[in-house]
């Protein structure tokens, strides 16, 4: 049995590897999301990543649809206290940024849709700059007192804004961020390595890194010549037009092959060996895409393998 990682300072301990809900109810109907959420906790996953925009951008969608397909599976397989369920505020058609009203209110709309009295995990999901952070931590400071949210947490959000929050958290004495969402990958070092990482490490900070397959790139599956039927290969194909891109994946080819692994495997490996590092998040849309990405909680990487892959994604 895989063991599960505490989650910063928090009393949350998760799997290793985080399943992205961005898919439910885009790419991934109703049928097909059970099918992937009763495969992901068979193998002992139990952190599931969702947001209260997903997915809004889905014609004929309205958002909420993630969190509305979790919450019926929830109530179908009667797990709720098995599992821990992230969320995040700001991005919903009808509760946009994150004033204090907004964050509340966005909240309550979640829990409806989740079907649940607590979200474990509540993300702001992109920073708003000029709210105070005095407004944004005073409300989820409410929310955690009230029993709706166990423990807060960010997404994009400068080194900056983390380290004000943080400092008015512990100052005031208010709820304080146990965890950070980053966009983190082998082609994408410096949206995370630095000024976020360095607050991440001296704040104790859990960082749980999106896009950590690079919308699909680091599965191995975009090549020269090939074709990819997926929504996002647009965005994830462009990496094959760099230096950066090509390089890493003949490092990920190499050590996929010492170990007889898949490549997104080698890859979320190398992600979850780096500092600060607690759980990769990968989203699945079919049930046979999953082993790749649980492989991840059992493969070890040598420290010459993430020298190899820290040097072609450099």
């Amino acid at each position: 049995m895989t063991s599960l990682r505490k989650l910063g300072s928090s009393d949350l301990e998760v799997f290793p590897l985080a399943l992205g809900g961005n898919v439910f109810g885009w790419t991934a109907d109703q049928e097909q999301s059970f099918a992937v959420l009763d495969a992901y906790t068979a193998a002992g996953g139990n952190f599931v990543d969702s947001a209260d925009s997903y997915s809004a951008w889905v014609d004929g969608n309205q958002g909420g649809e993630s969190e509305t397909i979790i919450g019926k599976w929830i109530k179908a397989r009667g797990n709720r206290s098995d599992v821990v369920i992230a969320t995040k505020v700001s991005q919903h058609p009808d509760y946009q940024g994150l004033s204090a009203a907004n964050i509340k209110a966005a909240a309550d709309a979640s829990l409806r849709r989740l079907g649940t009295d607590h979200i474990d995990l509540y993300y702001t999901h992109f920073d708003q700059p000029e709210v105070p952070v005095e407004e944004i931590i005073g409300a989820l400071d409410e929310l955690v007192r009230a029993g709706k949210v166990r423990h807060i947490a960010a997404s994009n959000i400068s080194a900056e804004r983390l380290q004000e929050s943080l400092d008015f958290s512990d100052r005031e004495g208010l709820a304080r961020y146990v965890a950070l969402q980053p966009h983190y990958n082998l082609v994408s070092r410096d949206t995370y390595e630095g000024g976020l990482e360095n607050v991440a490490e001296r704040s104790g900070l859990a960082a749980v890194p999106y896009y950590a397959l690079a919308s699909g790139f680091l599965t191995g599956k975009y090549r020269p010549g090939t074709t990819v039927d997926s929504a996002r290969a647009q965005g994830a194909a462009r990496h094959l037009e760099t230096e950066r891109g090509q390089k890493v994946l003949t490092a990920l080819d190499e050590v996929a092959r010492a170990h007889d692994a898949e490549v997104a495997t080698v890859a979320l490996a190398w992600l979850a060996a780096q500092p600060t590092m607690t759980a990769p998040i990968a989203s699945a849309r079919t049930v046979e895409q999953l082993p790749a990405l649980l492989g991840v909680a059992e493969l070890r990487l040598t420290e010459e393998e993430l020298g190899k892959l820290t040097r072609a994604s450099a």
